[in-house]
């Protein structure tokens, strides 16, 4: 008997295309300088494409409370899918690391796209706890590392608001209508886009962000 590939066929077996993450500066460069030079010792020691697992946990839940609501999967899957280094990023890192490090070590970066790297998580939106694992990474352990900083950078603050709109809403009871009007008060543009996103996670009825009711009607 011969083998048969799993999965959907022909054009179904494309790769799926998936939008870029919401705001344009999530690029691999939101990171530290210390995932570069991590990422250089593996390709330097010749580990690079060692398989590695990494966990992300939080150790306590915000605001004093008994749980945390998980958000910011969506943006970490944007992230991933469309993870590739930029020539003037690239020129950019060659620049800022030490003048000792190899030309290949950026031909490398160049290379990495993330395809074999591989996601677990609990779904968006749910009730997790302190120490339990909201996603696990699976993937050479070079391209693993530079995901680290961005992908707690996309989900501490999408999982801080969301749980907090999930407090107000357990305070108010469903028969209330909450809205958010925040926009005015907000961590700058980029704070307020996604404070506004995630209180509707988090149980919110509305809006009065204009933009995101906008931008998230034109593109879905």
């Amino acid at each position: 008997m011969e083998p048969k590939a799993n999965g959907p066929k022909g054009e179904e077996n494309r790769r799926q295309v998936i939008d870029r993450p919401t705001n344009p500066m999530v690029t691999p460069l939101l990171s530290d300088l210390y995932q570069f030079t991590m990422a250089y010792a593996y390709w330097k020691a010749g580990k690079h494409n060692e398989q590695a697992v990494f966990d992300l946990y939080f150790r306590k839940n915000p605001f004093g409370g008994e749980f945390t609501v998980f958000a910011g999967l969506e943006e970490c899957i944007r992230f991933i899918a469309n993870f590739k280094f930029r020539e003037e990023e690239i020129a950019f890192i060659r620049a800022s690391l030490p003048n000792t490090c190899e030309d290949a070590f950026f031909d490398y970066l160049r290379g990495i796209d993330c395809s074999d790297v591989e996601v677990y998580a609990v779904p968006e939106g749910s009730v997790v706890f302190p120490k339990v694992p909201l996603l696990r990474v699976e993937g050479p352990i070079a391209a693993v590392q530079l995901l680290e900083t961005p992908f707690l950078n996309l989900i501490n603050y999408a999982s801080l608001v969301t749980t907090n709109a999930a407090r107000h809403r357990s305070v108010a009871g469903k028969s209330k209508l909450l809205l958010e009007f925040g926009l005015r008060r907000a961590q700058g543009p980029d704070g307020g886009i996604g404070a506004s996103k995630y209180c509707y996670i988090g149980g919110f009825d509305a809006t009065r962000n204009w933009y995101l009711g906008g931008y998230f009607t034109t593109c879905r």
